[in-house]
């Protein structure tokens, strides 16, 4: 997103913005003269371009595919404090900052100055989708936060009034973009945002809210499941996208993620990569070097893939004990375009890779967003990445439906049924999910209930699937209730013990495990893996990427939200920490 950036940098020097991160202390933004600026459509343009930065960014805290590091859908060698247990109350920080919602609510208050009723159509849309977006993420961490549609001055009593309710300022958010889905016109953009955008963020943000309400026990959510399924109905049946296929099941899926620039069949809001180093994202670097933790999809993950003829593959009596290359055969075609399988080849290369234990904690190597290796040096991969997607439309349009009661198997036919057929798999039955439900699913969600509980685990199912690293998971745990899941056992592909490994099935020894000394006659282009030290094994013979950590917890009165910083609630008195804090 260059041209963002730069448009930034010229609205910071304009407007001389105060860089505190605390709403209380930040000055009036009056340096932007009444009479000089917001006149004109690209005064709107330059102001609004500044809001972009709340969207993922390239920076290694904020990248769409390493979010899911935080809640233990990606493994590395280091866990985090959720992960742990282990987080604490802070001090400040904390997410509980709201200098961005002073800088929108500037706008929203002198934007009408411009007397282009297009322009002001557009980037008020555009301001009123960014408030929505910075509040949902309030909502999502906080729960109950106080909101606020106006910029104020220190003296202002609001300042320091509590918390609203979640409901009162979801319904907030879905009133922002609503005005921006009626305000907005049909343009089509790739990365800036347009009612489509809107339309998509209110699919999530209703499901979301829906499904977490029904779970945690607040009565209501029924209209939130239906708002999610009408936004998702209008954008499958009034947009101009759908799924990016051309054909061949065994490609699709992995080329949307690796595509120089985005496949707008499809992606309906990206971040735009265009130079290596300075706007470059690190995906190559991040799965192929040591130094980034040697991230890995975990076994319970790549458990859930289903055979490729639509059976569930932890069924099979011995699916634990499994070699690599017996595991990953017949599966559904998303996973071998996700890691590492027999056959896998570089972008614009022929030879065939096994997986490297060397740069996967768990030996499920991951690929999705790898592109070819002119790219592997740090921040040089210029593929762009999605932020939304008609795909999670899809997923959210099936789920809210079926936890709403109303699903019927033509709805899965038009959603769930058109993903599975994009990557060459069976349509999903409504009838056999519901007589039969996955036993090994319903082990990490054990809230279901109902008849359409069987369908519920196959859609959850689909979603961890379809939308595996892009930073979706962490929210999905917190709204099905399921905060338990994080804290099982973590493991790997099953190695029975030392010994050589062709773990891809080509015929050569790639892999091998030792104990003691390292080998002298080493076999050429092996990796060597010494036991107990490189390589940890359960007493499954299961990888065991991180053994001392195996003991880990999650609070559920306390841990589905975060707690508001210390110094918060001494400046404001009638802010209330959130429970068990």
């Amino acid at each position: 997103m260059k041209r963002i950036y730069i448009t930034y940098l010229i609205l910071s020097s304009l407007l001389l913005i105060n860089c505190s991160d605390d709403y209380l202390d930040k000055n009036p933004i009056s340096d932007v003269s009444e009479e000089s600026f917001f006149q004109t459509a690209s005064d709107l343009e330059l102001y609004t371009n500044g809001f972009y930065l709340l969207l993922p960014n390239s920076s290694a805290r904020n990248e769409i595919f390493t979010y899911d590091s935080q809640c233990g859908e990606i493994i590395q060698n280091t866990l985090s404090d959720l992960m742990m247990g282990s987080r604490i109350v802070p001090t400040s920080g904390g997410g509980w900052n709201w200098n961005d919602l002073r800088d929108i609510n500037y706008f929203l208050e002198n934007y009408e100055r411009c007397e282009d009723q297009a322009a002001k159509n557009r980037y008020g849309g555009v301001a009123r989708f960014f408030r929505a977006y910075f509040y949902f993420a309030k909502v999502v961490n906080f729960g109950d936060v106080p909101w606020y549609d106006k910029t104020m001055e220190a003296d202002d009593e609001d300042l320091y009034k509590g918390r609203d309710n979640r409901q009162f300022v979801v319904d907030r958010i879905l009133e922002d973009l609503d005005w921006a889905i009626s305000h907005m016109g049909d343009e089509q953009y790739a990365y800036e945002i347009s009612k489509y955008t809107a339309l998509a963020l209110k699919s999530r943000v209703a499901l979301f809210e829906g499904t977490f309400e029904k779970y945690h026990g607040i009565s209501g959510y029924e209209t939130y499941l239906q708002t999610a399924i009408d936004a998702s109905e209008e954008l499958m049946e009034n947009s101009p996208y759908g799924l990016y296929t051309t054909g061949n099941p065994a490609n699709d899926y992995a080329d949307l993620f690796r595509a120089e620039s985005a496949e707008t069949t499809e992606v309906i809001l990206a971040r735009e990569y265009t130079e290596p180093l300075t706007n470059g994202h690190r995906a190559n670097y991040y799965t192929l070097t040591g130094s980034q933790g040697r991230p890995g999809m975990p076994k319970t993950v790549a458990n859930s893939y289903l055979n490729a003829d639509g059976s569930r593959f932890t069924e099979q009596v011995d699916f634990n004990t499994k070699s690599f290359s017996e595991e990953t055969t017949d599966r559904d075609p998303r996973l071998s375009q996700t890691i590492r399988t027999p056959g896998y080849t570089r972008v614009g290369q022929n030879t065939q890779l096994p997986p490297d234990l060397s740069f996967s904690i768990t030996g499920y190597h991951l690929t999705k967003f790898v592109t070819a290796a002119n790219s592997d040096g740090i921040n040089q991969n210029t593929n762009d990445l999605p932020v939304f997607r008609f795909a999670e439309v899809l997923l959210n349009y099936a789920e809210a439906k079926a936890e709403l009661g109303t699903v019927t198997q033509n709805d899965l036919d038009r959603s769930i049924g058109l993903l599975r057929a994009r990557a060459g798999m069976p349509n999903l039955s409504m009838a056999e999910a519901n007589a039969n439900p996955d036993s090994y699913q319903a082990a990490f969600y054990p809230n279901i209930s109902g008849a359409n509980t069987g369908l519920i685990l196959e859609i959850r199912r689909e979603r961890r699937i379809e939308l595996y690293m892009e930073g979706h998971r962490w929210n999905d745990v917190r709204r099905w209730r399921a905060g338990q899941s994080i804290t099982l056992p973590i493991r790997g592909i099953y190695i029975p013990g030392p010994g050589e490994y062709d773990l891809d099935g080509n015929g050569y020894i790639d892999t091998v495990l030792f104990e003691g000394e390292l080998p002298t006659n080493q076999i050429e282009g092996a990796r060597y893996f010494q036991l107990g030290v490189d390589i940890h094994l359960s007493e499954e013979n299961l990888i065991d990427p991180l053994p001392d950590f195996n003991d880990r917890s999650f609070d559920e009165g306390r841990d589905y939200l975060l707690p508001i910083p210390v110094q918060e609630l001494q400046l404001n008195p009638n802010l209330t920490q959130n429970p068990n804090w």
